[in-house]
């Protein structure tokens, strides 16, 4: 049953393969020794955009053809029109395994860095574009500092296997509607956390039958971006740090515990689970106050956010750092080791990082990731929610990207789960190495595997 099963699954992916190959009117042609050339290997003489020529992109986000289309597609076929750039997304029974195990070539690969180095270099598709970088004239200093820094580190030999094409922060966003019913002042850009918290009391109140909560943020969203810099997993000894770090108890004491100290609080999440209020109470319910969250997100919930009287300002800030804000979240897009013209590739992402696409991106609401002011203060302004604070997502400084391995997207989860445990119980030590011995069991689970 299993082997039927299995190869159904394979059968399904090679039509979807067949599907994609079609519609550019090619028939894909195997990988061959040049597709599969190994990393380090020559790099194939340039393209130009005369060449007619098929590239396959691929993520595995889950991002949709629409969504792919409207950011990137659309543009990329109007400067390369003889090029067919076909975009395989992610579905429930195909992702990057299924694909490369049908035998599909990918071209060009991208990812957030949240799970860059699991899915780029843990299915081995990763090639150093550090002599594609420097024969195409693309200049790295353009970019957000700690962006580039980041995905030096993520190959351990200061080897680029990636450019950022756009970023993300954190920002708090609020409902303005609780703050008037309750005659509060609206939040400001660069608060620290200790004003956060005074403000997340004066919104923690019981009106009837109704408990509204003043703060919360996104767990994971938090943590993978904590503006400590405090990675998730030692680079020596590939163990969690939650419970050998103790700048992890400062973190959660200050983004966590601290919002929650006002009355009600605790009662508040005893209503709903023992969970600390998340998007649903800020979207759904309407009884959450503020919520810190990725500057994105607004895109990812447009009709929910259509239906609030929000808005945005930085998030808040450690009082010994004040300035500066969570760490970037960038999307890197790579050259893989399979593509038959790595040039014709380049070409294609050394475009998505021009002043004329990143202006673009800039306008709709894609968060830019060049160091160039005028371009970010078109932030949003023809996007569905312009006139809202979108500067707040460049108020602050990035924090320093920490190391990232392969596990840290398993291991999130637990470090997640601490967060309401420390706020209603209190016990650090027990709790955080609870969370760390699960936190390594993943990782050894990954690594026998």
């Amino acid at each position: 049953m299993k082997r039927q099963t299995i190869f159904s699954l394979l059968i399904a992916v090679c039509l979807l393969i067949t599907a994609v190959a079609c519609s550019s009117g090619n028939v894909q042609e195997p990988p061959g020794s040049t597709a599969n050339e190994a990393e380090g290997g020559s790099v194939k003489e340039s393209a130009t955009s005369d060449e007619k020529l098929t590239l396959y992109v691929h993520s595995n986000s889950g991002d949709s053809v629409e969504s792919w289309n409207e950011r990137f597609g659309n543009a990329l076929k109007e400067k390369f029109p003889n090029y067919s750039i076909e975009y395989i997304p992610k579905t429930k029974e195909v992702g990057l395994k299924e694909l490369i195990t049908a035998g599909q070539r990918i071209d060009i690969f991208w990812e957030s860095i949240g799970g860059f180095s699991t899915y780029l270099l843990g299915h081995d598709l990763q090639y150093d574009m550090s002599e594609l970088i420097e024969k195409h004239e693309i200049d790295m200093t353009r970019f957000e500092s700690t962006a580039v820094e980041a995905i030096k580190q993520i190959s351990g030999e200061n080897k680029i296997y990636g450019i950022p094409v756009f970023n993300n922060t954190m920002v708090m966003y609020y409902n303005k509607d609780l703050f008037d019913k309750f005659g509060v002042d609206y939040p400001t850009d660069g608060m620290t956390w200790t004003e956060a918290a005074e403000l997340s009391k004066k919104l923690t109140r019981t009106e009837g039958d109704k408990i509204y909560a003043g703060l919360s943020s996104s767990e994971t969203h938090m943590l993978l971006m904590n503006q400590l810099s405090i990675p998730f997993v030692d680079p020596k000894t590939q163990k969690a740090t939650l419970d050998q770090d103790e700048r992890w108890r400062q973190f959660y004491e200050t983004v966590f515990v601290q919002p929650a100290v006002g009355p009600g609080y605790r009662e508040y999440m005893q209503a709903h689970e023992n969970k600390l209020p998340n998007r649903k109470d800020f979207l759904e319910a309407q009884d959450l106050a503020m919520f810190g969250w990725l500057s994105s997100i607004i895109f990812v919930f447009p009709e929910e956010f259509s239906k609030m009287n929000w808005d945005m300002v930085s998030m808040p800030t450690f009082d010994e750092a004040p300035g500066i804000g969570t760490q970037a979240y960038p999307t890197y897009f790579s050259v893989t080791n399979m593509a038959e013209n790595k040039d014709a590739a380049m070409e294609v992402i050394k475009y998505l990082v021009s002043d004329e696409m990143q202006t673009s991106l800039s306008k709709m609401g894609v968060m830019p990731v060049i160091n160039d002011e005028a371009i970010q203060k078109m932030f949003g302004e023809e996007s569905m929610f312009r006139g809202k604070n979108f500067s707040a997502a460049f108020y602050n400084k990035f924090a320093p990207i920490p190391y990232k391995s392969e596990h840290d997207r398993k291991v999130v989860t637990p470090y997640a789960k601490a967060a309401p445990k420390v706020v209603l119980e209190g016990d650090f030590n027990t709790i955080f190495r609870t969370y760390a011995e699960e936190s390594n069991q993943k990782i050894t689970d990954t690594k026998t595997k």
